[in-house]
């Protein structure tokens, strides 16, 4: 999985390396969950023209959630990712206006920075867990992926997306930030959200979008590179998941490889239909 990742251009990075006490160190204490320098490299870099000030303003909306509610906040930051950060900022009069951070740049998908982590270690209220790979767009970790392997007669694909569960009861922190995750048990690979019960977890069948991919390609395979090449990763996280609520429960939902692949090909055809 780490090589598909790295093949797709992310930094792939072993979590010891980077731990507190590690070679490499980018946290202070097990409990971060944010790469905080590149964070704020990233907003520095992706909005130039904003003073520091808003800056860290920005930094400070997205590392303090504000909700006692995991998947509230969950939403909240799908706001921020999608729309911007609101910051106020000092104009050449003394007043001040809002404007707008940006956390990703979806104008220029180089501009960001992909890593993957395996072995990340996180310890929320005495508990330590270590999911198997972590993945991080500018600091900030996005999609974690459970897989159990395919050797092993004694679990099965059900254990990973249990395996899941139990991290978002132990160590929430981590999910606040959650675009989806991933369940793999070496043969079957599965994507669903914060909210998705097992059945909802989905495979992603097709690599490019022109057709489902070959049975002989490991679904896990077909999945990352599917989901995860650049472009189509920050275009899913931005267009593709959505909130929906029936008046009592709140639901994160992902958008199936069909449906995905229907809506940029409708897209595309009324672009060069335009032209």
């Amino acid at each position: 999985a780490l090589e598909w990742f790295g093949e797709l251009g992310f930094e792939v990075v072993f979590g010891p390396d980077i731990a507190p006490e590690g070679e490499y160190t980018e946290r202070e204490d097990y409990s971060d969950i944010i790469l905080a320098e590149r964070l704020k490299d990233a907003l520095g870099r992706i909005n130039p023209k904003m003073p520091s000030s808003a800056i860290e303003d920005a930094y400070r909306q997205i590392s303090i959630p504000q909700s006692p509610s995991l998947l509230m906040n969950n939403k909240a930051f799908q706001k921020m990712i999608t729309d911007g950060i609101d910051v106020s900022v000092k104009q050449a009069d003394a007043s001040y206006r809002t404007e707008k951070v940006y956390v990703f740049d979806y104008e220029k998908p180089l501009n960001n920075e992909l890593m993957v982590a395996n072995q990340f270690t996180i310890v929320e209220h005495g508990v330590e867990k270590r999911p198997d790979l972590i993945v991080f767009v500018n600091g900030i970790p996005l999609v974690v992926v459970e897989l159990k392997s395919a050797i092993d007669e004694n679990v099965d694909i059900s254990d990973a997306y249990n395996q899941l569960q139990t991290y978002k009861s132990v160590i929430p922190s981590l999910f606040t930030y959650n675009a989806f995750m991933v369940t793999s048990d070496g043969i079957n690979a599965r994507a669903g959200t914060l909210t998705s019960d097992e059945d909802r977890f989905m495979a992603w069948r097709t690599i490019d979008g022109d057709g489902t991919a070959p049975v002989s390609i490991p679904q896990l395979e077909v999945l990352i590179k599917g989901m995860f090449q650049r472009d189509r990763f920050l275009d899913i996280i931005k267009h593709f998941i959505l909130f929906q609520t029936d008046g009592k429960d709140t639901f994160k939902i992902l958008a199936g490889y069909h449906q995905y692949h229907a809506v940029n090909k409708a897209v595309d055809s009324t672009e060069r239909a335009t032209h």
